[in-house]
């Protein structure tokens, strides 16, 4: 890593050891290549992660995605060949190698009658299996969600089909996974790819990618890299997720199935349509190559909502009056209590189209383009009870209880329509030249928000009798009847946004892999390099309007009654008479110039990355040990475009004045990372892991962007005038967290389908970014507070991980998994315990299978210097499928069925943060397809 002692000797020792293997190679093999495939008794399956080893010769591969396989320069002579794949008993075939360059051979595996053709070719079975194989044959720990998986549980998207992995949890956002958090870390120090393609983010500020954008029907298989190579992007603390999307090679000819779907959820009592499917097939041209197409589609439509209450800045001490003397006093309680009724409709689609050109068994070409559109329309009403605008009576006041006379409340609604868009195409090839593969490729992608059109409206009224009792989760709200008179709003802001975020990125890799023998082990030296460009946009467009509002008021545009579940709520706000009576007159109303450049050149900005990457590495097979070691390095150029926003407040002249320039700053910085992937066969059923590795992860665009928003205040005070100052930055000269890794895992696999598995993880993070008050730093002499992220941070973790999946010849699944956490105090996002249980049974008509997916409670950050948390969360989800014959299945799903909600608290459990539900949701469809 960049600036460690030791670093320097132990790279150079790492490419002594490279360097020794690969010159000391022999060449001594012969000039047959040997080629194939394992696929089942119909020749109609292919099977990925299958273990191929040519005993004699102590050469082993593993199985791609299509079930090919190739050994390269092989003596002539006769050899015994032996394929391992659990579920199936080993199958050991005799190889004769003669003269010829090229020989194909094709193997089948479990065709006795407890073998694949009966047990692991349809549903869960074969998704367990082939994650199962790939898990236990991969050169790095890793976990692996395949499609046939991902369709047996009521999961969405991506991110709900990955919170069933050890070590895995989620984000959620009006109660659908959004975030992938691995082994507690931030989604943000996570790596997210599309078929080998970096995935840039769609949402402003951030790197980390909303994986609910990703409908969960076009994906082939998920793939989570708990450890890294250095063929493998380092921007990856807390690992790297792998999305890949279908190919026509997946399967023998042509392939098909349709799905549709209606949902019911049970808060809004609506109904929602899905659709999707996929096609697949293989055409052999003129010339005699195979040319694989592919190509599959989701649409889902959804409309459902969700209730909420929310405390404004915690609980702390406040300064307040005093109803009965009219002195301030400072009492415990909260400033604010807000109530929220959401009314949701997303729309989901999704395209992918795959075209794979075969031009010989060791040659390829491909071209493979995903798109997806997640548009999310809002519409939120609010109600905002500001206690601390009023006068406390004294006399009822409890740590949990208070009474205001005289408060203010504020009715407001937030109408927005945002899009997301990711597009990801990628070609590349690979190649064998003479002793050496090569692959290469070329990418670009591009994410973007838009959100065109959205319209935030606040209507503000006074002296209201407003008290708040909270002793659970859900406070408890009084009002008079006065404050549930919309008469008495007045409109008092109007905020007009259109903002766009973009995330755009190209890319180039290249690797090359030579085998080679040693003291007669196998191995293969590969090196490489990557170079991407990638530029993030955030334009913001804010127009705030504040006064001439022709006296309207709420009553105006009274919708009648909100169905609102805790708590009195009242009328509500009409979505199409605000949108039509803000059309029309908006021009007449005060535009506040000032507030609008605040707003809107304060947040925006323009920030480009270059990376550059080179890499080389080992890998050598030495008996029932495998090594991976090599080197990576990293070198990026940062460059962010921004503007210093300073507004003066001149209260004794009653004068407010605005300035603006533009700040730019570059930066660059390199890295080298060394690591070292372990793997021990102490038998076929028992295997061990270590690894030791270097990661790094950029800070976020928007902690590192240049931007500063600054608020000078002068005012007079008994003849004495006063300047307050205070600030908002960005820092473009964050450096990125750096990361040591260690991992130790072992691993059973019993016979049949399971696995039984323990691991230790220690993560220790340099550079840890936190928002801190910097103006006693030097730099911001005169102000009274600034608040930055900074680096300077430092944290550690140790975990377990614990997971046990089995299936039995009775058809029975059961699956457990849980990761328990050791973190040091601070660390965001980070859960002590993640678990998830599954139980279900399964034949060849028949599958259900009930699961529980469990987050201990959850540190968020700090507010007034107190912990806010989020509580510990269980979801119970069930799904059922009927296979009305080997190409038709009815399904049932349920979803969150116990109503969990999601709770926030400040400090303890009993002072609400925020608090949301959001129903039940109960899904039913049919399914048709080639098989």
């Amino acid at each position: 890593m960049k600036n460690k002692n030791g670093i320097f000797k132990l790279s150079i020792l790492n490419t002594a050891l490279i360097s020794a293997i690969a010159l000391s190679s022999s060449a001594a093999l012969a000039n047959t290549d040997l080629s194939g495939r394992i696929t089942d008794a119909k020749n109609s399956v292919y099977f990925e992660g299958a273990k191929i080893t040519i005993e004699e010769l102590n050469l082993t591969t593993i199985s791609k995605r299509d079930g090919s396989f190739h050994f390269g320069k092989l003596p002539k002579g006769q050899y015994t060949l032996i394929i391992n794949y659990v579920g199936v008993p080993e199958v050991r075939k005799t190889l004769i190698v003669s003269d010829e360059q090229q020989l194909t051979k094709n193997y089948v595996i479990g065709s006795d009658k407890k073998g694949v053709e009966n047990l692991i070719v349809y549903g869960q079975r074969a998704g367990q299996a082939g994650a199962l194989n790939r898990q236990k044959n991969a050169n790095r720990l890793i976990s692996v969600v395949s499609a046939d998986s991902i369709g047996q549980l009521p999961d969405q998207n991506a991110a709900e089909a990955l919170q069933r992995l050890p070590g895995l949890s989620i984000q959620r956002d009006q109660g659908e996974g959004r975030f992938v958090a691995i082994r507690g870390i931030d989604p943000n120090l996570n790596n997210v790819t599309i078929n080998g393609l970096n995935v840039p983010s769609p949402e402003a500020g951030v790197r980390s990618v909303a994986m609910d954008v990703i409908p969960s029907e076009l994906i082939s298989s998920l793939e989570v890299s708990k450890t890294v190579t250095p063929d493998m992007d380092a921007n990856a603390v807390g690992g790297s997720i792998e999305v890949k999307s279908l190919s026509a090679f997946d399967r023998e000819g042509q392939s098909y199935s349709i799905t549709a779907q209606g949902s019911y959820n049970e808060l809004e009592e609506a109904a929602s349509p899905k659709l999707s499917g996929s096609y697949s097939d293989v055409f052999v041209l003129n010339n005699g190559y195979e040319l694989g197409v592919a190509g599959a589609f989701s649409w889902l439509k959804r409309e459902f909502g969700s209730e909420n209450m929310e405390t404004g800045g915690g609980w702390i001490d406040v300064e307040v009056e005093d109803a009965a003397t009219g002195d301030d006093v400072e009492v415990f309680g909260t400033e604010e209590i807000e109530q929220r009724q959401y009314q949701i409709e997303r729309e989901r689609t999704g395209v992918a189209l795959n075209l794979d050109l075969r031009t010989s068994v060791t040659d390829s070409f491909y071209l493979r383009s995903f798109f997806s559109e997640f548009s999310d329309d809002e519409y939120r009403l609010r109600n905002v009870y500001k206690f601390d605008k009023g006068a406390i009576d004294l006399t009822s006041h409890t740590d949990t209880s208070a009474m205001y006379q005289d408060a203010e409340m504020e009715r407001d609604t937030k109408d927005r329509f945002e899009t997301q868009k990711i597009t990801s195409v990628v070609a590349g090839g690979e190649h064998k030249i003479n002793t050496l593969f090569v692959e290469y490729q070329l990418g670009y992608s591009k994410s973007t928000e838009q959100e065109p059109t959205r319209l935030d409206v606040v209507f503000a009224g006074e002296e209201f009798d407003l008290g708040y009792l909270t002793s659970g989760q859900i406070p408890q709200l009084t009002q008079s009847a006065n404050a549930h008179d919309l008469a008495n709003y007045e409109m008092d802001e109007v905020v007009y946004e259109n903002n766009l975020a973009e995330d755009e990125e190209v890319s180039f890799r290249l690797d090359i892999t030579k085998s080679f023998f040693w003291n007669n082990n196998s191995g293969e030296f590969k090196f490489g390099g990557k170079y991407r460009s990638r530029e993030k946009l955030n334009s913001v467009s804010a127009s705030i309007y504040d006064g001439d509002f022709s006296d309207a008021t709420a009553q105006d545009f009274n919708s009648g009654l909100v169905d609102y579940s805790l708590g009195a709520f009242g009328d509500g706000l009409s979505r199409t008479g605000i949108q039509q009576f803000v059309n029309a007159n908006k021009n007449t109303f005060d535009f506040n110039q000032l507030e609008s450049d605040i707003e809107t050149l304060g947040n925006s900005y323009n920030s480009s990355e270059d990376v550059l990457a080179a890499y080389a590495m080992v890998s050598l097979d030495v008996d029932k040990w495998q090594f991976i070691t090599g080197l990576r390095y990293e070198g990026s150029e940062f460059e962010t475009q921004g503007n210093k926003v300073a507004l003066l407040v001149d209260e004794i002249n009653d004068n407010e004045t605005v300035s603006i320039d533009p700040w730019q700053v570059t930066k660059d910085y390199n890295y080298f990372l060394p690591s070292l992937n372990v793997r021990y066969a102490a038998s076929d059923k028992l295997i061990a892991r270590f690894a030791y590795t270097q990661t790094i992860a950029r800070p976020t665009f928007e902690d590192s962007a240049a931007f500063q928003l600054i608020e000078t205040e002068v005012t007079e005070d008994d003849g004495e005038i006063e300047t307050e100052r205070k600030a908002e930055v960005g820092n473009p000269d964050l450096d990125p967290y750096e990361s040591q890794n260690l991992d130790l895992s072992l691993h059973y696999y019993p016979g049949y389908i399971g696995v039984l598995s323990a691991g230790i993880f220690y993560k220790d993070i340099d550079n840890y970014i936190v928002f801190s008050e910097v103006q006693d730093n030097g730099q911001w002499d005169g102000f009274d507070e600034v608040i930055q992220p900074i680096n300077g941070g430092a944290a550690s973790l140790t975990g377990v991980e614990l997971a046990w999946n089995k299936t039995f010849d009775s058809g029975l699944l059961l699956g457990a998994n849980s990761t328990f956490v050791d973190a040091d105090a601070g660390l965001p996002n980070q859960s002590d315990t993640v678990g998830n249980i599954m139980i279900g049974f399964e034949n060849n008509s028949f599958s259900t299978r009930l699961s529980a997916s469990y987050k201990s409670k959850v540190y968020q950050f700090d507010e007034n210097d107190v912990g806010v948390f989020q509580d510990d969360h269980t979801q119970l989800d069930f799904s059922s499928k009927y296979y009305v014959s080997d190409s038709v299945q009815v399904y049932f799903n349920a979803s969150n069925l116990t109503d969990e909600p999601m709770y926030l608290y400040h400090g303890v459990a009993k002072y609400n943060y925020q608090y949301e539900q959001y129903g039940r949701t109960f899904e039913f469809g049919i399914t048709i397809n080639s098989l």
